[in-house]
């Protein structure tokens, strides 16, 4: 995995508050749990930014390496790694998802 693509995510992780990794794009997400998490986010009112990886086999890959993580989506908040799709379900039904968001609500969905 080459290091400028590692910077490359770096780089987006760090400029976007909540920003998504997926399969797809929110308004036609490539995967059940793609589609699950926009879902989720979406609920919570909160405007994130997302990243289909099918666009780019390069990203698709190097997403899991920088968070050492397998599968795809992964959620970022304030340049953190939150998790996949099993994770954001089980903080969005506990209200932990709610918390970790409260700062970011304001607006619509982007596109990064």
């Amino acid at each position: 995995m080459s290091d400028s693509v590692q910077e490359q995510i770096g780089e987006i992780v760090k400029s976007n508050d909540v920003l998504l990794f997926m399969k797809g794009t929110p308004q036609m997400p490539q995967c059940g749990f793609s589609q699950r998490v926009c879902a989720i986010l979406q609920s919570q009112e909160v405007p994130f930014a997302a990243i289909n990886v099918l666009l780019d086999p390069s990203v698709r890959e190097g997403i899991k390496v920088f968070s050492d993580w397998p599968t795809i989506p992964q959620l970022y908040v304030g340049g953190e790694f939150v998790g996949g799709c099993d994770i954001i379900s089980e903080m969005h039904e506990d209200g932990e998802l709610a918390t970790l968001l409260s700062p970011f609500k304001q607006g619509d969905t982007q596109e990064a």
